[in-house]
């Protein structure tokens, strides 16, 4: 059986990663591990710091993939990630989290790289669970639904979930706060997704089912 360790950015992914990734890969032989990012209990770090996590992984177990699932809302220049400055003048976003994604793989040890798939969420992983508008009327009260007119909006805007916008007014988890009254981001992001199931999922994100592509590769 083949292991991948996922570096999660935080307990939502690590959630999701449970509940939804688990069985399924499990099935074609691929046991996953869900450690969060290290020395920020969850959260983004600087590149270093990651980077060291990564190639620790790498190197305490030569068989195993490593793989990260951060956001790349949140990620700014203060984190030092390779080649920032230049990936951030690509104006196709989904250029540029390959860009991205390509410096660091290229920053990883020669010797290790070839076992990394670097992942980037766009824009945010919350945008993945505003993929059928039924879910949310099927798992959430309707008295709890306070943003109706937003939500409906989203989903007339967006066939693609992972395209909505990169901005604290804007931004996947921002918006569904002005949904859900009370939205806690763990307990619903593992409600809706779970309701949602992989399979739809990866139909309306194609980085999302591109990066569980490569991990069903292995």
């Amino acid at each position: 059986m083949k292991r991948i360790i996922i570096i999660c950015e935080g307990q939502t992914e690590q959630a999701f990663c449970k509940t939804n990734l688990q069985s399924y890969l499990q099935e074609k032989s691929i046991a996953i591990q869900t450690p969060l990012i290290k020395h920020s209990r969850g959260g983004i770090v600087k590149w270093s710091i990651l980077k060291r996590q990564i190639e620790t992984h790498l190197k305490s177990d030569t068989t195993a993939y490593v793989t990260t699932f951060i956001d790349y809302y949140g990620l700014l220049s203060k984190y030092n990630f390779p080649n920032w400055d230049q990936c951030e003048k690509i104006q196709d976003c989904n250029k540029r989290m390959a860009a991205i994604e390509d410096a660091m793989l290229c920053d990883i040890s020669e010797n290790l790289r070839y076992r990394f798939i670097p992942y980037l969420q766009l824009h945010e992983f919350e945008g993945l669970i505003f993929n059928t508008i039924d879910v949310f009327y099927e798992q959430i009260p309707k008295e709890d639904i306070i943003g109706e007119k937003e939500l409906v909006s989203i989903f007339a805007n967006f066939d693609n979930p992972e395209l909505i916008n990169n901005s604290k007014k804007t931004s996947p988890s921002h918006r569904l706060e002005k949904i859900i009254k009370g939205y806690n981001k763990i307990v619903h992001g593992d409600i809706l997704t779970a309701a949602i199931g992989l399979e739809r999922i990866r139909k309306k994100s194609p980085r999302f089912n591109n990066w569980i592509a490569k991990i069903e590769s292995l």
